[in-house]
């Protein structure tokens, strides 16, 4: 079409940028799993899991999918090496974001904090020679 006639009928994504700082409103990792304790390590997958900087934009329906994620986590622990458990895991893994891969393809993008405290004061003497 002729320059001024052309019509982009997409909407752009934009990047969600989340200061990479960790998260520490979580819920707490329940006592146990059921009637059972949970499995060795998943204490520490929770904590990778729950301190995520994203996990700020999360509502309790995704803190119930994050519970749900480490239920088949202890699940692919216990039956060790079953493809259809490790394959679900890894799906919902995808879908919280987990690794850098992961939050590439959520279009989540971790930025350096903004500095808190006092900032310097520009010095009036360095203005005085212009």
């Amino acid at each position: 079409k002729p320059q001024g006639q052309s019509v982009t009928r997409h909407v752009g994504l934009d990047w969600t940028e989340i200061e990479a700082v960790p998260f520490k409103g979580a819920p707490a990792l329940p006592k146990r799993r059921g009637l059972d304790p949970w499995p060795h390590g998943l204490a520490e997958k929770w904590k990778a899991y729950s301190t995520m900087p994203h996990c700020r934009l999360w509502m309790a329906s995704d803190w119930a999918f994050a519970i749900d994620t480490l239920h088949v986590a202890a699940r692919a622990i216990e039956i060790t090496g079953d493809p259809k458990w490790m394959s679900e895991l890894r799906n919902r893994e995808k879908v919280m974001g987990t690794t850098m891969d992961f939050r590439r393809d959520l279009r989540i993008r971790y930025i350096d904090p903004k500095p808190t405290g006092p900032q310097r004061v520009p010095n009036l003497e360095d203005y005085r020679e212009l």
